[in-house]
């Protein structure tokens, strides 16, 4: 091969969802990408106006992969029931296992409760306890929206999927990018050795600092979790109870 030869790849869609991985395989050709701006765009916009006037959310992250009778399930509904009465929206990636048990807990005790859901071949569907949610084609869009809107993020145990979440969520805390709003982790058994791993190996070789670290709360307790939240975001936030909102304007057909 001369210095002026390189290898070239044409990637094709041949089966249902690829026109994701050919999105991320590389150029392609103008046009194409012109278009998938648009798309991005419209995914944006679509879901700016759908949550323009939701109230301060808590986003919650877990696994899908539980079931009704796991204890996962119960704590996640209690935390979504304790959320919605200390009067946050609950915002979830909309799916079935933890979210759904926290949209349940919210919606059962009054709340509001949201989901952000992406489009998957297995597993994701639209659980039955959301009042809103939006239907999301790329999860980078999807992410955003679940990060955009709350003030604070209360994370469970789960796979690949929620530890992506956890960490990019800290990563834009640490980076500057969002405030450093709550990050709870509910589980101590299932964290411990995710925890001990970060502050043997990753604080003692200056990986991350000690600060970053402590930013992340590790509790059993519905409660203690509601009310380290609710204390955040009133003295440190400065929210406050109202019964009003945005203003809807007809010009915008809100």
């Amino acid at each position: 091969m001369t210095d002026r030869q390189r290898a070239e790849w044409r990637p094709r869609a041949s089966e249902p969802g690829d026109s994701e991985r050919l999105f991320l395989a590389g150029p392609q050709e103008r046009w194409w990408e012109l278009l998938r701006v648009f798309r991005i765009g419209a995914e944006f916009v679509r879901a700016f106006r759908k949550f323009h006037f939701l109230g301060p959310c808590v986003t919650v992250f877990g696994s899908a992969r539980v079931a009704e009778d796991h204890p996962h399930y119960a704590l996640a509904r209690g935390i979504g029931a304790g959320l919605a009465r200390a009067g946050f929206t609950v915002m979830t990636g909309g799916g079935p296992g933890v979210m759904e048990a926290a949209n349940r807990g919210a919606r059962e005790s009054g709340g509001m409760s949201v989901g952000c859901n992406i489009d998957l071949p297995e597993e994701q569907h639209p659980n039955r306890y959301l009042d809103l949610f939006v239907q999301f084609h790329y999860f980078f869009v999807r992410k955003v929206m679940l990060v955009k809107y709350s003030y604070a993020f209360v994370v469970l145990p789960g796979g690949f999927g929620t530890l992506d979440e956890v960490f990019e969520t800290a990563t834009l805390i640490q980076t500057g990018k969002i405030r450093d709003f709550p990050i709870v982790l509910m589980g101590t058994e299932f964290w411990a050795p995710l925890l001990d791993f970060m502050s043997r190996t990753l604080v003692a070789d200056g990986k991350i600092r000690q600060e970053d670290f402590d930013r992340l709360t590790v509790t059993d307790s519905t409660e203690e979790a509601v009310t380290l939240i609710r204390e955040a975001a009133l003295n440190r936030f400065g929210l406050t109870y109202s019964t009003r909102g945005p203003r809807r304007r007809r010009w915008l057909f809100e």
